[in-house]
């Protein structure tokens, strides 16, 4: 039995590149990291190795990496969430599934393809990190209780002044619960003020 070390090396270069991807996920402490991508990556190159060569005879390999793309979506849809009111987890999904077609181009020995395919992410997500944190919102769950006899919706009017979004509030009893967008890159300044202007109440709970 001879080791085919071209063959490993697909798999190799397939793991290494949809590990590039995944560790840039695992750095913004996303739902999936290094070792999911890796794994999706050599994994589906595997599979493209299996259709190309494990079989005799006439067969068609289009068939099994057609079955991986189909099979890759069970796994993104696991890391797609839905938490206060916003969808999370579909950037880091779409990166499992380019993890997966660059380990299938890997594993039909298309290297230039599958490296151009993982720089190209890779600096698409980073790109998207920094324009999140410039110009992206952050939404925070506030709950606030009143310390004496104060308007509850009086705190609506602060907010307004403060120019902050408030998508959705209840009021339960003394307390009052606010989900509210703000800036990104000055979310805790702006917290910081929002606390200093809300005389008479205190923040009981904050995530």
């Amino acid at each position: 039995m001879t080791i085919d070390w071209n063959l490993i090396l697909r798999l190799l270069l397939a793991g290494v590149m949809g590990g590039l991807i995944g560790l840039e996920r695992e750095l913004r402490a996303k739902e999936a990291g290094f070792r999911t991508h890796f794994i999706v990556a050599l994994g589906s190159a595997l599979f493209m190795i299996i259709s190309q060569f494990a079989f005799s005879g006439r067969f068609d390999s289009a068939r099994v990496a057609a079955q991986v793309v189909s099979g890759i979506g069970f796994i993104g849809a696991g890391v797609i969430i839905f938490q206060k009111n916003v969808v999370r987890g579909v950037t880091t999904a779409a990166g499992l599934w380019v993890a997966a077609a660059i380990g299938l181009a890997c594993g039909a020995g298309m290297f230039d393809v599958a490296g151009a395919a993982a720089l190209m992410t890779v600096l698409c997500l980073e790109l998207l990190h920094f324009f999140h944190l410039r110009y992206g919102e952050k939404v925070v769950d506030l709950t606030l209780k009143s310390q004496g006899n104060q308007d509850l919706l009086a705190v609506l009017d602060v907010l307004k002044a403060e120019g902050i979004n408030v998508e959705t509030y209840s009021v339960f009893g003394s307390k009052v619960h606010l989900t509210v967008r703000l800036q990104q890159r000055n979310y805790v300044d702006m917290l910081r003020r929002l606390v200093e202007r809300l005389e008479g109440f205190t923040i009981e709970d904050m995530n």
